[in-house]
């Protein structure tokens, strides 16, 4: 087809929202708004008083969102791009405010014309397919759209093009119209769910599990009920807050070479569906805490307060969002005490905050390690540069012996006297741990570690088998 014949295609307008982008500029807006300016979100409800028009207006000018680090559908883009090249009239019409669709047109660079949402019209459904009829005439314009918002303007239109769309939306649309194109949605299924929940990371809250373990407390079903519970409250109550970090995270996950991938981050999930789920995994995981006791209900809220404060802040402090990720370990440890009113000794709290302390260095340095090269670029919201990364280790490494330090000096006290027959045993856990501790950042030298370092021992096969022999010393021991 030459340029000639393109000439007796109609424009081809497109939709923003949920088509040329897997997100939506109005939930990315608050939450960048949550993320900057907390304090406004009160004001919320009175905005949308004056109109979703004007409320998308005044979120305009208070925030600024990141065009360039978008989730965008490339394969609608090289789609739209190839009918640009046949010389087609290619038109964003969107129902997001005029500033952001048109900052996305000047980015994108292949749009002749930016129809968008002001202070008085929100361009969506009904008044997007007048306005649109009004430009080009009925069935003057082929469309493409993903939602049922986008019917009222299909009837109007010569050609539909479904992107992105739901099925029953889809079956809709080839029954009542031509259509001409469908790109369809991403899949999603069981393992985006596990991933946006990250229920992988439900290992670490085994931690509930140590000090039952470590007091050699006898396991009846009372108590196995109320750890059991235990762990699926912090799990929840985890969830919840990977969810909202993910959400809060958007920018930097999608600039970072792997995190972009996420659900949220790439848009596979949307936003809307992610705001939903955190107040119901809060409330089912204070309903479990509830069914456990008081004392560790206490410990749970402070565990969300604390991991909320570091999404929101603490995260881009350096030293402090690392002392705040050991603390966050070490809360898991007291919970697990507190789910079976037993006390914790000073050995074991003073052991769990000098490694939780080296553990939670291997994350940063883990993140630092795709920027090397580049020793003044700085990691995108947090506090540190590439050129930290050496001083990071030392950091990580010296703590980490720090708390083989703690291990050994325990051998001698009070209380393994008097749990343990055999305590000089205990004397083979010490170069098991040391050496475990110089295989991990051993691992992290080598860029082999991607996760979180709890996460990575628990797949590891080395962790595992010296977790093994660990756990077979205090047997003997005992």
């Amino acid at each position: 087809m030459d340029i000639k014949q393109s000439n007796y295609f109609p424009p081809l307008v497109v939709d923003l929202d949920g088509t040329l982008i897997y997100s939506d500029l109005l939930h990315e807006s608050i939450l960048i708004l949550i993320k900057s300016k907390p304090w406004l979100i009160f004001l919320l409800p009175y905005w949308l008083l004056f109109g979703k028009a004007r409320f998308k207006s005044k979120l305009a000018s208070l925030v600024t969102i990141p065009i360039a680090s978008l989730p965008y559908n490339y394969k609608l883009i090289e789609f739209l791009t190839e009918q640009k090249n046949l010389g087609r009239k290619i038109v964003l019409c969107t129902a997001s405010n005029t500033v952001a669709a048109q900052s996305m047109s000047d980015h994108l660079g292949f749009f002749d014309e930016v129809i968008a949402s002001d202070e008085n019209i929100n361009l969506t459904g009904s008044a997007k397919a007048n306005d649109l009829i009004n430009r080009y005439g009925k069935g003057g314009f082929d469309y493409a759209g993903n939602s049922y918002a986008d019917l009222a303007v299909w009837y109007g239109a010569r050609r539909s093009i479904l992107v992105n769309a739901k099925p029953s939306l889809e079956k809709i649309c080839k029954q009542a119209f031509f259509v001409d194109k469908i790109i369809a949605r991403p899949v999603v299924n069981f393992k985006s769910w596990a991933s946006a929940f990250r229920l992988h990371q439900w290992v670490k809250n085994l931690l509930i599990f140590v000090p039952a373990v470590a007091a050699h407390t006898s396991m009846t079903d009372n108590t196995l009920k109320d750890l059991i519970l235990a762990f699926l409250s912090f799990s929840l109550c985890s969830s919840s807050v990977y969810v909202l970090n993910d959400l809060l995270d958007l920018e930097s996950d999608r600039r970072h070479p792997r995190k972009r991938y996420r659900q949220f981050a790439s848009g596979k999930i949307s936003i809307l569906v992610g705001i939903s789920f955190v107040p119901l995994l809060i409330l089912l995981s204070v309903l479990f805490a509830k069914c456990v006791g008081i004392d560790f209900l206490c410990w749970l809220l402070i565990y969300l307060a604390l991991t909320t404060l570091y999404s929101l802040i603490l995260k881009r402090l350096v030293i402090i969002d690392v002392l705040t990720l050991a603390i966050l370990y070490t809360i898991r440890v007291i919970a697990g005490a507190s789910a079976i009113n037993i006390s914790l000794s000073f050995w074991i709290l003073a052991f769990s905050i000098f490694l939780f302390f080296s553990l939670a260095f291997v994350k940063r340095d883990v993140e630092l390690r795709s920027f090397y090269g580049d020793a003044r670029r700085k990691l995108h919201g947090r506090g540190y540069i590439a050129s930290d990364a050496q001083l990071i280790q030392q950091l990580g490494i010296s703590s980490g012996y720090a708390a083989v330090l703690v291990l050994a000096l325990y051998i001698n006290s009070e209380n393994v006297m008097r749990l343990y027959r055999m305590p000089e045993l205990i004397w083979g856990a010490v170069p098991l741990l040391l050496w475990w501790l110089s295989w991990i950042w051993f691992q992290v030298n080598r860029g082999q570690i991607h996760d979180d370092p709890i996460v990575f021992a628990f797949r590891d096969k080395t962790s595992l088998l010296v977790g093994t022999l660990f756990l077979i010393v205090f047997a003997f021991a005992r």
